[in-house]
């Protein structure tokens, strides 16, 4: 299939895979079309925290100049645990996030997108300030740094903390250097945790509690995700858009919002075997609701 065009003037596109080295996100990226991309800077199942070297770094900033990706977004591991309760895990967490922003850093990627993680064990309230102490931390260790932490909506599963907006607000609110933290919002992840989307009235007031809760000037990435269970199930998974539970009706409310008009839209739908195909299919449609 031939890349979709997409104005420059918007930024939408989907999680690249790296696989080859962290440069071939960008040729995979322009295979579809896409102004934006997130990828994971290092194997994201994995707790080892490759050092990036000289020719890594140069053939990734070679890439992204000859690249029409305007906006990169580095997604952590799903093996870091903010707010773990076992001691060692949260001390590992802590060290490779840090490492997260240190390879963010070195290639110029200005967001982080993190799962603030599961308290397990612990009280809840303690898990999201735990989540802020974690930050803290690894904003001071990297305090010479401009890249922004964002903190993703989370479904709700188990005992993940940050499925509400009063929950993330509260962890900002511990945060001692602001500038260095955002959001990421992930429309599979509200759904599931019962923010509904659907209709324009439960749009509107949906991100109506967002802005009064969070604020928009904190959102800097939107995850566009269909969702394969009911509102309020807490399961996170992603379908394709308008395929799903959301349906296609609301992803034309975000893609029409002026608010959103300069916020990175990023896929995380599942790939074809060519790796190409359904994110083509996904941003049509996306596009095709843009009035």
């Amino acid at each position: 299939m031939k890349p979709v065009k997409i104005d420059k003037h918007i930024l939408l596109g989907a999680h690249m895979s790296t696989a080859g080295g962290l440069y071939t996100a960008f040729e995979r990226a322009d295979a579809v079309g896409c102004t934006a991309i997130q990828i994971f800077t290092k194997n994201s199942n994995q707790w080892k925290d490759p050092e990036l070297s000289v020719d890594d770094i140069k053939k990734y900033l070679d890439a992204r100049n000859k690249s029409k990706v305007g906006i990169v977004v580095s997604h952590d591991s799903y093996l870091i645990n903010l707010c773990a309760a076992d001691e060692s895990i949260l001390a590992r967490s802590r060290y490779s996030f840090t490492k997260e922003i240190m390879r963010c850093h070195a290639l110029g990627i200005d967001y982080l997108v993190f799962h603030p993680g599961a308290h397990t064990t612990r009280e809840r309230k303690e898990g999201i300030l735990l989540v802020s102490e974690s930050l803290n931390e690894a904003h001071e260790s990297t305090r010479n740094f401009k890249v922004m932490t964002l903190i993703e909506t989370t479904a709700g599963q188990g005992t993940t903390v940050g499925s509400s907006f009063e929950e993330i607000a509260e962890m900002i609110s511990h945060i001692k250097d602001v500038s260095r933290v955002g959001v990421c919002l992930d429309t599979c992840h509200i759904f599931a945790s019962g923010y509904d989307i659907r209709t324009r009235e439960t749009y509107r007031a949906t991100m109506d509690k967002f802005g009064e809760i969070i604020g928009f000037d904190k959102l800097h990435a939107i995850h566009l995700n269909d969702a394969k269970k009911p509102l309020g199930s807490r399961v996170d998974r992603h379908e394709h858009i308008g395929k799903g539970e959301i349906g296609k009706t609301a992803f034309g409310f975000i893609m029409n919002d002026k608010r959103f008009s300069r916020i990175p839209k990023l896929l995380e739908t599942p790939k074809g075997e060519d790796g190409y195909t359904f994110d083509i299919k996904n941003i049509k449609t996306l596009l095709s609701l843009v009035k």
